[in-house]
């Protein structure tokens, strides 16, 4: 029998047009799959964090947030210990950022006005001080860049069955010919598949996720060897070559004291 799906947690209305919470989670903490009315800037200040939702998967390392605008149904997984803040805003206080998730790059002053907005918890525009913070936190996040963290989900089944056999193993070394003709189509069929429905070649779309896996390995402690090797590569100089592409620095640069 098929296991029936849990609905999804509707959370309240939050009174206050700006809420700002703070959170200390443990390596593999679970928040389940909700949704709340108001759109959320969920930002790491240190760990790594993996939103899922039916339209692909957002990994947030430290110095960097997603945006998750109000009513997608999303959970979050940790990696390593995560200092999670968060910020709920009205829907649409932020025009231009889209109505999709992304991550954003957080700069050194946006980071200083969320740790100080989660001094107060609850901002009210009937405060001089808070409605000028409001206008402060709203023009930054007016200015945010994107940046190519996320994993959008293919929707037609054949597509999917490659997807979820790459997300069970990243490290698995079948051909893509292979990993399709078990999916029931040719490489063809399922390259233009996911062209369509994601923007990114299959195997630009593996090579993402390798990239995410390894940032979920690192943030949980494990070393550049073996983050590297777990995440598919078949050596820690080509992955470390990747992920300075990707992200403009080195893994151990990147996390800080990271092991070799």
């Amino acid at each position: 029998m098929a296991k029936k799906r849990q609905p999804v947690h509707l959370c309240p209305k939050l009174p206050s047009p700006v809420t700002a919470l703070v959170f200390n989670l443990a390596h593999g903490h679970v928040i389940p799959e909700h949704s709340h009315p108001e759109d959320q800037l969920v930002y790491a200040c240190r760990g790594v964090m993996t939103v899922r939702t039916s339209q692909g998967t957002w990994v947030v390392p430290t110095q960097r947030a997603v945006w998750i605008p109000a009513r997608i149904a999303h959970s979050i997984v940790t990696s390593g210990a995560v200092s999670m803040r968060t910020l709920y805003l009205r829907a649409r206080m932020v025009r231009s950022l889209p109505r999709t998730c992304c991550v954003v790059n957080v700069s050194s002053l946006l980071q200083e006005l969320i740790l100080h907005a989660c001094k107060y918890s609850e901002l009210s525009r009937r405060s001089k001080s808070h409605a000028h913070l409001i206008d402060l936190l709203v023009d930054q996040l007016e200015t945010v860049q994107a940046i190519p963290l996320q994993l959008p989900a293919p929707s037609d089944p054949r597509a999917m069955r490659v997807a979820n056999a790459l997300q069970r193993n990243p490290a698995d070394q079948y051909s893509l010919e292979q990993l399709c003709q078990k999916a029931g189509a040719s490489k063809r069929t399922i390259e233009r598949i996911f062209l369509e429905e994601t923007q990114l070649s299959l195997g630009k779309w593996r090579q993402q996720l390798r990239l995410m896996r390894s940032l979920e390995l690192l943030a949980a402690g494990e070393k550049i060897t073996h983050a590297a090797l777990e995440a598919g590569y078949s050596t820690p100089s080509a992955f470390i070559a990747m992920f300075r592409k990707a992200l403009g620095t080195t893994p151990r640069q990147y996390f800080g004291n990271g092991k070799p």
